[in-house]
């Protein structure tokens, strides 16, 4: 984890008060208890996201969250800082390897379990850099016997990253390539770690400043964790990591944390990589039993409460069920030690309202059921309490017991919680088996009904296939008269496809042979359609006016640019067209294509078939010569 730097604010005790209120919201609405947090850091990760929502008060947020469920996910999101990854301090990790994990290896026998905690684990990259080391360390048979890694955190959203095993590729580049070919395997777009050693690593909630340790620790790894708590917090989870390892157990801080003030229980392998080795000593238990009063007396007296009361305390923290007491005036005055891992409450709730503890309205509204009992006097019983943790169910029968004074009078009132979830569990199921087994019999029987009716009609089909068969004989045999009949009308297909093709040769030979005839042509030949458009366009054209036949064709006559002056003509072809008649060649002053200066002789044609066309036949007349280059 890491925190970011923001300007100094200056202290204003209104807003702190307004922060004090919204963190005790946070902690009665949703459980998360943010007390023991650095105010300043604190302070800045709710002021980050309130800019993010652009709210100004502390007042204003709050009255956005009691509206929008959803924002204390990302308010969460935003506090709780999870930066971590593979091997996070290269440096560090190896001294780990090399100077802490043999001498842990040497306090251990060969088959002992090697236990594991990664507190603060984040989206567990931390835990499973430890299985890479120690697998890498002892053989991964061996960590797969022995090893066993708890990661924990107080982000559910983290967690289900972290239980999933899968990251990106960019997540895993600080492991060598040899390592993540041997410990990930490619999963979609993503790597996940291998399954095998993933079993060996169980993630948890827990909250390092108020829920139990986990015990007899070989390793303690907590990174850049502590660092977020004020100096009491601190104190305190120091104290729950002593008593969580063995003798001889490892603690690994983060570069910003370390233990100036523990040296009588904590011994210094290395200061410039955060690791430290318990004392041998007895560890003092990570909360204190709650205080009680005592008559004053003589001091055997004293001894023999003390220890009674010791005694009963001791009773009634084995009981297997969560209890709860509070007095009259709805002060607790008892928590045992199931109700305290059952519902997160510790030690320092004893002496607080019971109203302001999440228990005394979730699973269920418990103050008026207290209220009830004690003026009823009589013992009140909720039987099947839903309670939901994360994304499990929890079920409870909770019996609220007043407790008379030798006045008669009800001086408090025991709640007695009864996790009932796995027999709630096998009820529901029971039941659900029992109304599978229904469904399945009334299906079974209206199969059998449709079976009957299926056989029914499946007789009746036999005998209309068997008219349908004869229908199909007889249809075949119209089939089969259809067949020869277009095999006749293919054969006379084909014989008329042998005429068009024939004809269709012929045709290209006249076509050719036309083709032929006007490119042999010197003189230019024009067609026109009735239109006066160019439809053919000779060679003799081309090399008179140097026109392409492309450029030509389909194009009006009289719109054509070149050395012809066409409306000379327009006349002479208006009288053809009428007429039906070839008509008299006329002379016309033109320029050829060489821009030389000629007489064209241009002869019209009726062209017959082509409805109103005409031929046009152009010749240089050569008996007379004009222009700049003309002979004298």
């Amino acid at each position: 984890m890491a925190d970011t730097t923001m300007g100094d604010v200056r202290p204003d005790p209104e807003a702190d008060e307004e922060l004090e209120g919204l963190l005790g919201f946070l902690r009665d609405a949703r459980g998360f208890d943010f007390t023991g947090y650095k105010r300043s850091s604190l302070g800045r990760r709710i002021r980050k996201r309130m800019a993010d929502v652009q709210v100004d008060t502390y007042t204003d947020y709050r009255d956005r969250l009691e509206a929008n469920a959803d924002e204390f996910n990302a308010l969460f999101n935003t506090i709780l800082i999870n930066v971590t990854s593979f091997f996070r301090d290269p440096d560090a990790w190896s001294f780990l390897e090399r100077e802490v994990l043999p001498e842990l290896l040497a306090q251990n026998r060969a088959d002992d379990e090697i236990r594991v905690w990664s507190a603060g684990c984040s989206s567990g990259e931390e835990a499973y850099s430890l299985a890479i080391m120690f697998a890498e360390a002892i053989g991964l048979d061996e960590t797969l016997e022995r090893v066993k890694i708890y990661g924990t955190d107080v982000d559910d959203e983290a967690l289900r990253d972290a239980r999933s095993g899968l990251y990106p590729a960019k997540v895993l580049a600080p492991l060598a390539p040899e390592l993540r070919d041997k410990y990930f395997e490619p999963n979609g777009v993503r790597f996940g770690f291998r399954p095998d050693l993933r079993r060996r690593v169980i993630f948890g909630r827990h909250d390092v400043t108020r829920d139990a340790p986990i015990s007899r620790l070989d390793l303690l790894v907590c990174r850049n964790t502590m660092m977020y708590f004020n100096v009491e917090a601190q104190t305190q989870i120091v104290d729950r990591f002593h008593f969580a390892l063995r003798e001889g157990g490892f603690l690994f801080l983060g570069k910003a944390e370390m233990l100036l003030n523990d040296a009588d229980r904590f011994d210094v392998m290395s200061m410039r990589q955060r690791v430290f080795r318990r004392r041998p000593g007895e560890a003092s238990a990570p909360y204190q039993p709650s205080p009680v009063k005592i008559r004053v007396g003589t001091s055997g007296e004293l001894h023999t409460v003390a220890r009674h009361r010791q005694m009963r305390d001791l009773i009634l923290d084995a009981t297997p069920s969560a209890a709860v007491a509070v007095d009259a005036e709805g002060t607790v005055i008892l928590v045992n030690s199931q109700a305290r891992v059952q519902f997160g409450l510790t030690p320092n709730d004893v002496g607080r309202p019971f109203q302001d503890l999440e228990v005394s309205y979730r699973p269920v509204e418990l103050r008026s059921l207290i209220e009830q009992a004690a003026h009823e006097r009589r013992t009140l019983r909720v039987n099947g309490a839903e309670r939901r943790v994360g994304e499990d169910l929890q079920y409870f029968d909770i019996l609220v017991q007043p407790l008379a004074g030798s006045d008669g009078l009800t001086a408090a009132t025991n709640v007695t919680f009864t996790d009932v979830t796995v027999a709630t569990q096998l009820k529901a199921e029971v039941k659900r088996v029992r109304e599978d087994l229904e469904t399945a019999y009334e299906e079974l029987q209206s199969t059998n009904e449709e079976l009957e009716t299926t056989n029914e009609e499946l007789q009746s089909s036999i005998e209309e296939l068997e008219t349908t068969n004869e229908e199909l004989q007889s249809t075949n045999e119209e089939l089969e008269t259809t067949n020869e009949e277009l095999q006749s009308g293919n054969e006379e297909l084909e014989t008329m496809n042998e005429e068009m093709r024939v004809r269709t040769e012929e045709l290209d030979e006249a076509r050719t042979f036309l083709e032929a005839v006007l490119t042999s042509i010197a003189a230019g030949v024009v067609v026109l359609d009735q239109n006066l458009r160019v439809k053919s366009w000779n060679r003799g054209a081309v090399d008179l006016w140097g026109l392409r036949p492309d450029e030509v064709l389909d194009q009006p006559f009289y719109g054509l640019e070149f050395g012809l002056p066409t409306e000379k003509l327009r006349e002479a072809i208006q009288r053809c067209v009428d007429s039906g008649r070839r008509g008299d060649p006329v002379a016309v002053p033109a320029v050829n294509r060489l821009g030389r200066t000629i007489t064209c002789q241009v002869q019209c044609s009726p062209f017959d078939g082509h409805n109103g066309g005409v031929v046009l036949l152009m010749e240089e007349d050569r008996t007379t010569h004009s222009g700049p280059g003309a002979e004298a």
